[in-house]
């Protein structure tokens, strides 16, 4: 069968956005939860994002005062433009374990034009890995601790770039309860998601916008929660379980 030009134009229009369609699948939150433990405890596991941005020093001054441990996820934009915040962290590594939140704060998603929240992704796999790993250096030479966890900026992911992070060597660290929506809700909104606290929960929260309602509605939450008797924990100490379901109705409230 012979096709005309204009034929076989709109055959290969069609066959790149068919590929578009399958190839760039839409990015996906990771939701895991703490591994049944041998002795039943209320355990719960706080995670901290430091994105870019300032230093929440309130909320870790209520950490290390409450002995609560966190698993705090830093970019290397953070490092170098927070050296107060490191050196509280360096001097409690006894609470506190930094792991892998990028280089640049780029999602975890390949394609370009791809953006998540409004921040752009990455065009190729290369650009990826140097997110991934110059992150981990940044890390590794400032703490002293080469990270063994990643957590991409937005957390969320596609498939290729989930399996290109493993392969890598890192664990993708992914949350069962959001508790501030990106540092975006007001006090009242997080102390009431805490009410909904379960043990093997592993929260996601922010600890670099001291200009928001974080360190105040986290604070009240997570005292409210060492009242009920939860112990927390890092993911260093601890086993993880990937959830089946990757919608909860707690992540969506």
């Amino acid at each position: 069968m012979i096709f005309s030009t204009r034929q076989l134009s709109l055959f290969a229009c069609t066959s790149l956005l068919f590929c578009h369609a399958t190839t760039h699948a839409k990015p996906m939150e990771v939701h895991a939860r703490l591994a049944p433990q041998a002795r039943a405890e209320n355990k719960v596991a706080l995670t901290l994002d430091a994105c870019s941005g300032r230093f929440d020093e309130d909320l870790l001054a209520f950490l290390i005062r409450k002995r609560i441990p966190a698993t705090i996820f830093v970019t290397k934009k953070w490092l170098d433009k927070n050296p107060r915040g490191v050196t509280v962290i360096k001097s409690n590594l006894d609470l506190f374990a930094v792991e892998d939140h990028g280089e640049k704060h780029i999602p975890a998603i390949i394609g370009s034009g791809r953006t998540v929240y409004g921040l752009a992704g990455e065009p190729d796999i290369a650009h990826l890995q140097r997110e991934v790993t110059e992150g981990a250096k940044a890390i590794t030479s400032t703490i002293g601790i080469a990270p063994q966890w990643y957590r991409g900026a937005s957390a969320k992911y596609d498939a290729e770039a989930i399996t290109e992070i493993n392969r890598l060597g890192y664990k993708i660290a992914g949350f069962s309860f959001n508790a501030d929506h990106g540092a975006t809700l007001r006090k009242k909104a997080i102390v009431d998601k805490f009410k909904r606290l379960q043990p093997g929960d592993v929260i996601i929260a922010h600890m670099n916008k001291p200009q928001s309602d974080s360190a105040q509605g986290l604070s009240s939450g997570l005292n409210d929660a060492l009242k009920q008797g939860f112990v927390f924990v890092r993911l260093d100490q601890v086993e993880m379980q990937k959830m089946p379901d990757q919608k909860t109705k707690r992540d969506k409230s």
